[in-house]
């Protein structure tokens, strides 16, 4: 038994859906589908703010914030479990690859003057 919290909650997620039989909806695609909209509650909490920053928000907004990630969590670990895909290392692959993309080093562009 793994003690990884990605393995875990993907197990959760795995039983969750079987417990309801609703593994046969849960196709990439569908998953796919479902996450985008989630997003998009996630975004609306923050539609109108000025900037969004943390101070902008009330306790409501910060729970509703913290719901829709967890949201979004779930169904992206339930994705990944679909398409056998390790998240983790995925994520760390990323980051390498970014860090290749965009070294701390390079210099930024000069801003053009008006």
């Amino acid at each position: 038994m793994s003690t990884d919290p990605l393995t875990t909650l993907r197990d959760a997620t795995r039983a969750f859906a079987a417990e309801r039989d609703w593994e046969q909806y849960h196709t990439p695609k569908n998953l796919a589908m479902a996450l985008s909209v989630e997003v998009a509650e996630l975004a609306e909490h923050f539609q109108w703010l000025q900037t969004g920053v943390a101070s902008e928000l009330d306790d409501a907004t910060r729970e509703g914030v913290r719901q829709e990630l967890a949201d979004v969590l779930l169904y992206l670990v339930q994705i990944a479990d679909k398409l056998d895909v390790d998240l983790y290392a995925a994520a760390v692959e990323k980051m390498r690859l970014n860090a290749l993309k965009y070294p701390a080093s390079r210099e930024t562009e000069p801003t053009p003057k008006a």
